[in-house]
């Protein structure tokens, strides 16, 4: 009864003023609080991350932003408090939570917010299970360079915004679109009604794959201008609505718009986007400074959306040619002693493999170190992560895992990365175990060549930053 009652009186951006988010410093919940600020709410929050005294990072970009942040002892709720945001990992038990209630402010969580404020625009919303992040960076990008000056909330930092000294998961633009990324893994997808949705692919990740077909077929039903669909994966290709908004990397099928020519030179790749009309075909050449076929997909993803909503692709491969990534997507720290180090948010079983196979261009050796995150969805995915890893590997390539990155909560923890290493040992895979990360580097040292890629994946941990920053220090 208490969260219908809610759902009744937040039902669009006008319902509120000063909102307070429980964990602003979590990805999603930052790039809210920052959009809302930018639209001129009254906007604060609190974070568990929050302590007396130690620096933030985050808390201080906040800050800069107008966003009052506080420690997570309910101090920042308040009688003028109309509306508090909760991300689905804050439970009833937290005292900021107890302190709504007894105030009757209404609660609402973090999905169900974005779709509200994306009820308030012409809202892009792009789901699937990988390439999110990197998708809606390169439609923004697009739809900027374009002159539409559109507004964006992220699930990673825009290089070019972090540049401006932001978090760079958010921008508001004062056109009429908005680019948001739409979440399968908690269901809350289904709450999105966009003028566009795009799917860029269906992979077994935090649920079984009849589940996520029936939430994407449900996200389908709920677009309203342009359901695209990535006809060369497929289980996407399932869910098409009309082959005339989608596109594909496979030559042959019937989709409206094709990628091809795909080329990977260092740290570049290159490709060519054709678009055929009424038998008339519009082709542009792309250069892009990142890696792998996958990005090739992610920009004609992009490159896609943004001609069926106007703009030619000409102009959207001249916006890609800048585009400077995201935040632990094949990030680049440097090269330091012949070895060339990545950061990756790489965490389910395709990404890793489309990881590992972006970077064997780049040198002769690829040492890829993962660390899973959960002991549920390790167990769930051991299997998955076992074949993908196996098949991306190539014979002098190597996997390295370190334990389970445990988050807290009451999981059982009756699997180990050790297993997976076992597992893909058992498929003649170079793999090794070194449980304590903090020994990886002295461990790995024997194995570094002279043409060398270390790949560091893996997510959720927010401490995963300052480790690449450790490793590139031992290198």
């Amino acid at each position: 009864m208490f969260q219908l009652l809610l759902l009744c009186m937040i039902t669009s951006i006008n319902d509120f003023n000063n909102v307070f988010f429980i964990g602003v410093a979590g990805t999603g919940m930052s790039a809210i609080a920052q959009y809302l600020k930018g639209i001129g709410k009254d906007v604060s929050g609190s974070d568990r991350y929050f302590h007396p005294g130690q620096p933030n990072e985050t808390k201080e970009k906040l800050e800069a932003e107008g966003i009052r942040c506080f420690l997570q002892n309910g101090e920042g709720i308040t009688n003028e408090t109309d509306l508090v945001v909760v991300s689905t990992a804050v439970e009833d038990t937290v005292e900021e939570v107890i302190k709504a209630k007894q105030l009757n402010i209404p609660i609402i969580k973090r999905a169900e917010l974005l779709a509200v404020i994306a009820r308030s625009k012409k809202t892009i919303a792009v789901g699937g299970t990988s390439g999110k992040s990197t998708t809606s960076a390169m439609l923004f990008d697009i739809l900027q360079h374009a002159g539409m000056q559109p507004s964006i909330i992220s699930g990673a930092g825009l290089t070019s915004i972090i540049k401006e000294g932001k978090i760079g998961n958010a921008k508001v633009g004062s056109g009429d679109w908005l680019v948001i990324e739409a979440d399968e893994s908690d269901g809350s997808i289904v709450n999105y009604t966009p003028e566009v949705g795009l799917l860029l692919n269906i992979d077994k990740d935090h649920k079984e794959i009849d589940v996520l077909m029936d939430v994407f077929d449900q996200f389908k039903k709920n677009t309203s201008q342009f359901f695209v669909v990535n006809q060369s994966h497929a289980l996407a290709k399932k869910l098409s609505a009309n082959p005339a908004h989608n596109f594909s990397v496979d030559a042959g099928d019937d989709a409206a718009f094709h990628a091809s020519n795909f080329h990977q030179h260092g740290f570049s790749i290159s490709f060519d986007i054709e678009h055929e009309v009424l038998s008339e075909v519009e082709r542009s050449p792309f250069t892009i400074h990142a890696v792998g076929r996958h990005n090739m997909e992610n920009a004609l993803a992009a490159a896609t959306v943004a001609n069926l909503i106007g703009v030619p692709l000409s102009t959207a491969a001249e916006a890609l040619k800048n585009y400077e990534g995201i935040y632990r997507r094949h990030q680049i720290i440097g090269q330091k002693n012949n070895v060339w180090l990545i950061d990756d948010y790489a965490h389910n079983p395709a990404k890793c493999a489309a990881s590992i196979e972006a970077c064997q261009p780049i040198a002769k050796k690829v040492i890829a170190w993962f660390q899973p995150h959960g002991y549920g969805p390790t167990k769930f995915l051991r299997h998955d992560f076992v074949e993908e890893i196996s098949r991306a590997l190539r014979p002098q390539d190597e996997i390295w895992m370190s334990e389970i990155f445990y988050a807290g909560g009451t999981a059982v923890k009756d699997i180990s990365a050790n297993d997976l290493i076992t597992d893909l040992k058992a498929k003649g895979v170079d793999a090794f175990f070194v449980e304590n990360r903090n020994e990886l580097v002295e461990s790995m040292r024997p194995h570094f060549t002279e043409d060398c890629v270390l790949l560091l994946m893996g997510a959720r941990d927010p401490s995963l930053e300052l480790f690449a920053k450790t490793v590139w220090e031992q290198l």
